[in-house]
């Protein structure tokens, strides 16, 4: 027995199924090979333009110092403000006090929520605020966190101490405030100098230190132990560069952000000269110095300018060539212009509608693609007086495409600010964009009505 091949019968519709797949493997090619149009949406924004700094905090500062030698306990917690007869701290000169307190604390101690949240914020603080340079900040940190969480601890248990130790009856000296003020256990020796006495040397801190006595400590007769602040007002000394004087010169105050901090506020500005004869700017402020009482040195900014609006990508920017056409030559009533035409039964004029994308006081900037109903060397007709204007003069409009249809449509827009990457844009122009609007992000890689993108 022979076998026969079967004969391969090819109908059209084994044709058409065989047309259908070869177009959609070459749209499926074509669409990997292509390069993907990315885009952006429009949000609102703001672009702040700042000048950063590391000042000297000075304040009306009062060091206190020890009458009798022992061991140092403390009841008023670091920033919190005393009156006068508040009790600050105690001297332990025999010892026992320090004991019982060291018995005490042997227990588990549970901090309090607050006690927790100002621990955070601490850390918060110094982790947003840190850099390479300003390393040495990681020890006054340290310092600072170890006093607050032995201040807790100490001053719940003294509280709880107080009918123990009148029971036993142990001999302690308490020292009292004198005076109203902010109380800080932070001496670094700088609390006399004065804003006139800056200079150079200061801001290196080589020879700055920080000293914090911590409750438990053996302290001497006349040692400084803490100290108070008896004023609102205090201040920012910072290096000025001539151009930096030059960009303040005429202003009164300057807006001041805290990095860190959350906080931004106005102060006023002046200049003084060093010690040194070098230029310094000077800060003032009159309230939120309990935020600052246990730094010397702080970093802040100066917002030069905050512009709000639209904010875009720089990348998303281009410039494109218009056609300027007078604006009396635009037919309001049917939202086109009177174009000449040319038969051979004459000359003739016909209404033609053309994309509008900007205007200004003198002309309308209409499309000039290939794609244009107007071309250079058309005239149009000012409908009234018949006198003609010719087309061909062009203008530039900055923009970007925007692809909310599916389609590139370029939009003008106007730029009051940008820094390295965005641009903040006017919002709510005519011809512009919205907010939530999808533009092309690389505005070189497309053009106007030139690419399908798909979202």
């Amino acid at each position: 027995m022979i076998r026969y091949r079967k004969p391969l019968n090819i109908n059209v519709g084994m044709i058409f199924f065989a047309l259908i797949f070869a177009y959609m493997s070459f749209y499926v090619y074509t669409y990997l090979k292509r390069d993907k149009i990315e885009f952006y949406e429009v949000a609102e924004g703001s672009i702040v333009n700042d000048q950063r700094y590391n000042g000297i905090i000075f304040r009306t500062e009062k060091v206190k110092e020890t009458s009798t030698a022992g061991n140092i306990n403390y009841y008023l917690r670091e920033g919190k403000k005393a009156a006068v007869g508040t009790r600050i701290y105690s001297i332990d000169e025999t010892g026992t006090l320090s004991k019982l307190l060291a018995e005490r604390k042997e227990g588990d101690t549970v901090l309090s929520k607050e006690n927790l949240s100002s621990l955070k914020k601490q850390l918060s603080s110094f982790s947003q605020t840190f850099t390479e340079e300003s390393f040495q900040t990681v020890y006054d940190t340290r310092y600072s966190l170890d006093s607050e969480v032995l201040e807790y601890v100490s001053t719940d248990t003294l509280k709880n101490l107080d009918s123990v130790i009148a029971e036993m009856g142990i001999n302690f000296e308490q020292a009292r405030a004198d005076e109203s003020g902010i109380v800080s256990y932070a001496i670094d020796s700088m609390e006399n100098v004065t804003p006139a006495q800056v200079n150079a040397e200061m801001f290196a801190r080589t020879e700055y230190k920080k000293n914090i006595v911590k409750s438990g400590n053996l302290v001497g007769v006349g040692e400084p132990v803490y100290k108070l602040v008896t004023a609102e007002d205090w201040s920012i000394v910072f290096p000025l560069t001539e151009d930096k004087a030059a960009l303040y010169n005429g202003k009164q105050s300057l807006l001041v952000k805290f990095p860190g901090k959350d906080l931004k506020t106005s102060a006023a500005y002046s200049t003084i000269t060093g010690s040194d004869g070098n230029l310094y700017g000077k800060l003032d402020f009159d309230k939120y110095m309990e935020q600052f009482v246990s730094e010397r040195f702080v970093d802040f900014e100066v917002i030069t300018e905050e512009v709000s609006g639209l904010k875009i990508p720089r990348s998303a920017v281009t410039d494109v060539e218009f056609y300027l056409i007078p604006k009396e030559y635009f037919l309001t009533d049917q939202n086109g212009f009177l174009k000449e035409t040319y038969s051979d039964g004459g000359p003739g004029a016909e209404v033609v509608s053309c994309t509008v994308y900007g205007s200004d006081d003198t002309y309308y900037y209409v499309d000039a693609g290939v794609d244009s109903v107007l071309k250079a060397g058309d005239y149009l007709v000012l409908q009234n007086t018949g006198e003609r204007y010719q087309v061909g003069a062009k203008g530039t409009l900055q923009g970007v495409y925007n692809i909310n249809r599916g389609y590139t449509v370029f939009r003008k827009i106007e730029i009051l600010t940008s820094n390295d990457e965005y641009y903040t844009i006017k919002k709510g122009t005519d011809y512009g964009l919205s907010v939530y609007d999808h533009i092309v992000l690389d505005a070189k890689a497309v053009s106007e009505n030139g690419v399908i993108i798909y979202q």
